[in-house]
Protein backbone atom coordinates (compact mmCIF):
# COMPACT_ATOMS: atom_id res chain seq x y z
CA UNK A 1 0.00 0.00 0.00
CA UNK A 2 1.36 3.43 -0.61
CA UNK A 3 1.20 6.07 1.87
CA UNK A 4 4.53 8.24 0.89
CA UNK A 5 4.16 11.52 -0.65
CA UNK A 6 6.23 14.75 -1.01
CA UNK A 7 7.05 16.45 2.17
CA UNK A 8 6.07 19.80 1.03
CA UNK A 9 2.71 18.66 -0.18
CA UNK A 10 0.39 21.93 0.77
CA UNK A 11 -2.63 20.04 1.06
CA UNK A 12 -1.02 18.11 3.52
CA UNK A 13 0.36 20.60 5.40
CA UNK A 14 -3.06 22.32 5.66
CA UNK A 15 -4.07 19.81 7.51
CA UNK A 16 -1.07 19.65 9.44
CA UNK A 17 0.32 16.53 8.78
CA UNK A 18 3.27 15.05 6.62
CA UNK A 19 2.01 13.37 4.03
CA UNK A 20 -1.95 13.47 2.33
CA UNK A 21 -2.65 9.71 3.84
CA UNK A 22 -2.76 10.90 7.32
CA UNK A 23 -5.50 13.50 6.63
CA UNK A 24 -7.93 12.70 8.55
CA UNK A 25 -11.49 11.45 7.02
CA UNK A 26 -14.40 10.56 9.79
CA UNK A 27 -12.07 11.40 12.54
CA UNK A 28 -8.46 8.84 11.19
CA UNK A 29 -6.26 8.74 8.86
CA UNK A 30 -7.45 7.79 5.43
CA UNK A 31 -4.91 5.50 5.07
CA UNK A 32 -6.52 3.60 8.03
CA UNK A 33 -9.98 3.46 5.75
CA UNK A 34 -8.01 1.61 3.05
CA UNK A 35 -6.12 -0.75 5.99
CA UNK A 36 -9.46 -1.55 7.43
CA UNK A 37 -11.05 -2.51 4.19
CA UNK A 38 -8.07 -4.88 2.51
CA UNK A 39 -7.74 -6.43 5.71
CA UNK A 40 -11.70 -6.87 5.87
CA UNK A 41 -11.54 -8.59 2.21
CA UNK A 42 -10.01 -11.77 3.22
CA UNK A 43 -8.36 -11.79 0.47
CA UNK A 44 -4.81 -9.94 0.93
CA UNK A 45 -2.62 -12.33 2.84
CA UNK A 46 0.58 -10.04 3.79
CA UNK A 47 0.51 -5.63 3.61
CA UNK A 48 3.44 -3.60 2.94
CA UNK A 49 2.72 -0.15 3.55
CA UNK A 50 5.56 2.38 2.66
CA UNK A 51 4.87 5.63 3.94
CA UNK A 52 4.61 7.21 7.83
CA UNK A 53 2.09 6.01 10.06
CA UNK A 54 0.40 6.16 13.46
CA UNK A 55 -0.33 3.72 16.13
CA UNK A 56 -3.75 3.29 14.84
CA UNK A 57 -2.80 1.54 11.33
CA UNK A 58 0.06 0.03 12.55
CA UNK A 59 -1.69 -3.12 13.80
CA UNK A 60 -2.93 -3.66 10.52
CA UNK A 61 0.34 -3.60 8.80
CA UNK A 62 2.63 -6.50 8.51
CA UNK A 63 5.90 -4.62 6.93
CA UNK A 64 6.67 -0.84 7.45
CA UNK A 65 8.85 0.69 4.54
CA UNK A 66 10.23 3.83 4.51
CA UNK A 67 9.12 6.67 1.92
CA UNK A 68 11.31 6.55 -0.83
CA UNK A 69 10.12 9.89 -2.29
CA UNK A 70 8.74 8.81 -5.34
CA UNK A 71 5.96 6.17 -6.65
CA UNK A 72 7.91 4.16 -8.33
CA UNK A 73 10.52 4.00 -5.84
CA UNK A 74 8.13 3.04 -3.24
CA UNK A 75 6.56 1.17 -5.18
CA UNK A 76 9.65 -0.92 -5.89
CA UNK A 77 10.90 -1.13 -2.28
CA UNK A 78 7.21 -2.69 -1.28
CA UNK A 79 7.22 -5.09 -3.40
CA UNK A 80 10.77 -6.22 -2.23
CA UNK A 81 9.29 -6.18 1.06
CA UNK A 82 7.14 -8.47 0.72
CA UNK A 83 9.32 -10.66 -1.47
CA UNK A 84 11.45 -10.16 0.87
CA UNK A 85 9.05 -12.18 3.74
CA UNK A 86 8.52 -14.18 1.46
CA UNK A 87 5.80 -14.95 -1.44
CA UNK A 88 4.31 -18.29 -2.65
CA UNK A 89 4.70 -19.55 -6.06
CA UNK A 90 2.26 -17.60 -8.51
CA UNK A 91 1.27 -15.37 -5.67
CA UNK A 92 0.65 -11.99 -7.35
CA UNK A 93 0.64 -8.40 -5.71
CA UNK A 94 -2.20 -5.99 -5.27
CA UNK A 95 -0.88 -2.42 -4.95
CA UNK A 96 -3.50 0.42 -3.55
CA UNK A 97 -3.18 4.13 -2.56
CA UNK A 98 -3.59 4.92 0.09
CA UNK A 99 -5.88 8.13 -0.43
CA UNK A 100 -9.05 6.16 -1.65
CA UNK A 101 -10.93 5.91 1.94
CA UNK A 102 -14.42 5.64 0.05
CA UNK A 103 -13.05 1.48 -1.14
CA UNK A 104 -14.90 -1.30 0.07
CA UNK A 105 -14.01 -4.84 1.41
CA UNK A 106 -16.75 -6.41 -0.99
CA UNK A 107 -15.38 -4.12 -4.02
CA UNK A 108 -11.50 -5.04 -3.51
CA UNK A 109 -12.35 -9.43 -3.33
CA UNK A 110 -14.70 -8.27 -6.58
CA UNK A 111 -11.36 -6.65 -8.65
CA UNK A 112 -9.13 -9.27 -7.57
CA UNK A 113 -12.09 -11.80 -8.50
CA UNK A 114 -12.18 -10.54 -11.86
CA UNK A 115 -8.27 -10.51 -12.52
CA UNK A 116 -7.38 -12.20 -15.50
CA UNK A 117 -5.24 -14.86 -14.19
CA UNK A 118 -2.31 -14.86 -17.22
CA UNK A 119 -2.22 -11.05 -17.18
CA UNK A 120 1.52 -9.83 -14.99
CA UNK A 121 -0.59 -6.68 -14.58
CA UNK A 122 -4.18 -5.82 -14.03
CA UNK A 123 -5.35 -2.54 -14.20
CA UNK A 124 -8.90 -1.38 -12.95
CA UNK A 125 -10.74 1.28 -14.95
CA UNK A 126 -13.89 3.13 -14.23
CA UNK A 127 -16.51 4.45 -16.50
CA UNK A 128 -17.22 8.26 -16.33
CA UNK A 129 -21.09 7.66 -16.05
CA UNK A 130 -20.45 5.53 -12.87
CA UNK A 131 -18.57 7.66 -11.13
CA UNK A 132 -20.90 10.79 -11.83
CA UNK A 133 -23.82 8.22 -10.50
CA UNK A 134 -22.19 7.35 -7.28
CA UNK A 135 -20.52 10.88 -6.68
CA UNK A 136 -22.40 13.60 -8.17
CA UNK A 137 -20.10 16.40 -8.89
CA UNK A 138 -16.81 14.72 -8.52
CA UNK A 139 -14.16 16.12 -10.61
CA UNK A 140 -11.94 13.19 -12.67
CA UNK A 141 -9.64 13.09 -15.61
CA UNK A 142 -11.10 10.94 -18.19
CA UNK A 143 -9.73 9.43 -21.44
CA UNK A 144 -12.28 8.88 -24.10
CA UNK A 145 -12.11 5.55 -26.13
CA UNK A 146 -14.13 3.58 -28.56
CA UNK A 147 -15.72 1.81 -25.94
CA UNK A 148 -16.61 5.11 -23.28
CA UNK A 149 -15.28 7.22 -21.34
CA UNK A 150 -12.70 6.12 -18.26
CA UNK A 151 -10.87 7.41 -15.47
CA UNK A 152 -7.93 5.03 -13.80
CA UNK A 153 -8.13 3.07 -11.17
CA UNK A 154 -6.01 3.56 -7.92
CA UNK A 155 -5.56 -0.22 -7.38
CA UNK A 156 -3.69 -2.54 -9.52
CA UNK A 157 -2.61 -6.12 -9.52
CA UNK A 158 1.16 -7.27 -10.75
CA UNK A 159 3.59 -9.95 -10.77
CA UNK A 160 6.13 -9.50 -8.85
CA UNK A 161 8.69 -11.38 -10.83
CA UNK A 162 8.32 -8.94 -13.51
CA UNK A 163 8.54 -6.00 -11.95
CA UNK A 164 12.37 -5.61 -12.63
CA UNK A 165 11.58 -6.41 -15.94
CA UNK A 166 8.85 -3.38 -16.61
CA UNK A 167 9.40 -0.74 -14.13
CA UNK A 168 12.58 0.80 -16.02
CA UNK A 169 10.00 1.21 -19.02
CA UNK A 170 7.28 2.61 -16.68
CA UNK A 171 9.90 5.17 -15.55
CA UNK A 172 10.90 5.89 -19.13
CA UNK A 173 6.82 6.76 -20.06
CA UNK A 174 6.55 8.63 -16.85
CA UNK A 175 9.23 10.74 -17.76
CA UNK A 176 8.32 11.90 -21.18
CA UNK A 177 4.36 12.40 -19.99
CA UNK A 178 5.14 16.22 -19.85
CA UNK A 179 7.12 16.00 -23.35
CA UNK A 180 4.42 15.48 -26.31
CA UNK A 181 6.89 14.70 -28.87
CA UNK A 182 9.07 12.06 -26.69
CA UNK A 183 5.52 10.56 -25.43
CA UNK A 184 4.70 10.42 -28.92
CA UNK A 185 7.53 8.51 -30.41
CA UNK A 186 7.13 5.78 -27.31
CA UNK A 187 3.25 5.36 -27.74
CA UNK A 188 3.24 5.82 -31.80
CA UNK A 189 1.82 8.26 -33.58
CA UNK A 190 -1.06 5.69 -35.12
CA UNK A 191 -1.97 5.03 -31.64
CA UNK A 192 -1.92 8.32 -30.27
CA UNK A 193 -4.11 10.03 -32.67
CA UNK A 194 -6.79 6.92 -32.89
CA UNK A 195 -6.78 8.37 -28.60
CA UNK A 196 -7.48 11.63 -29.57
CA UNK A 197 -9.83 10.80 -32.25
CA UNK A 198 -11.74 8.59 -29.30
CA UNK A 199 -11.27 5.49 -31.95
CA UNK A 200 -8.95 3.75 -29.66
CA UNK A 201 -10.33 0.25 -28.81
CA UNK A 202 -9.63 -0.83 -24.80
CA UNK A 203 -7.94 -3.93 -26.65
CA UNK A 204 -5.46 -1.76 -28.94
CA UNK A 205 -4.66 -0.04 -25.76
CA UNK A 206 -3.62 -2.93 -23.78
CA UNK A 207 -1.55 -4.42 -27.18
CA UNK A 208 0.39 -0.98 -26.97
CA UNK A 209 0.71 -1.21 -23.24
CA UNK A 210 1.72 -4.87 -23.04
CA UNK A 211 4.41 -3.68 -25.48
CA UNK A 212 5.54 -0.87 -23.92
CA UNK A 213 6.25 -2.20 -20.60
CA UNK A 214 7.23 -6.09 -22.24
CA UNK A 215 4.47 -8.16 -19.83
CA UNK A 216 1.42 -9.18 -20.66
CA UNK A 217 -1.52 -5.98 -19.49
CA UNK A 218 -5.31 -6.09 -19.23
CA UNK A 219 -7.26 -3.51 -18.14
CA UNK A 220 -10.12 -4.97 -16.03
CA UNK A 221 -13.62 -2.15 -16.13
CA UNK A 222 -15.58 -2.22 -12.85
CA UNK A 223 -18.08 -0.32 -11.86
CA UNK A 224 -17.38 0.69 -8.59
CA UNK A 225 -16.38 4.13 -8.71
CA UNK A 226 -14.02 4.37 -5.28
CA UNK A 227 -11.56 2.64 -6.53
CA UNK A 228 -10.96 5.32 -9.19
CA UNK A 229 -12.11 8.53 -6.60
CA UNK A 230 -9.12 9.29 -5.00
CA UNK A 231 -8.76 12.19 -2.37
CA UNK A 232 -6.74 15.08 -3.86
CA UNK A 233 -8.08 17.98 -2.54
CA UNK A 234 -10.95 19.96 -0.26
CA UNK A 235 -13.34 19.10 -2.22
CA UNK A 236 -13.00 15.49 -2.50
CA UNK A 237 -12.12 15.29 1.34
CA UNK A 238 -15.43 16.68 1.59
CA UNK A 239 -17.41 14.56 -0.68
CA UNK A 240 -15.68 11.83 1.04
CA UNK A 241 -16.69 13.12 4.56
CA UNK A 242 -20.12 13.14 3.56
CA UNK A 243 -20.54 9.60 1.69
CA UNK A 244 -18.85 8.15 4.85
CA UNK A 245 -21.40 10.05 7.08
CA UNK A 246 -24.38 8.94 5.08
CA UNK A 247 -22.81 5.36 5.61
CA UNK A 248 -22.81 5.26 9.09
CA UNK A 249 -26.11 3.40 10.67
CA UNK A 250 -28.22 5.40 12.51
Amino acid sequence: MLGGGDPGDPFAAAHGVPVKALIPVGGVPMALHVLRALRASRRVARVAYVGPTTPEMDGLIDEGVTDHGTLLSNLEAGVEALAGAGLAPGERVLVVTADIPLVTPGQLAEVLDAAPPEAALVYPVVRRGDCERAFPGVKRTYASLREGTFTGGNVFLLDPRLIGQFLPRLRAVLAARKAPLQLAALIGPGILLKLLTRRLTVRELENRVSALLGVPARALITGHAAIGTDVDKDADLRLAEAHLKADVPT
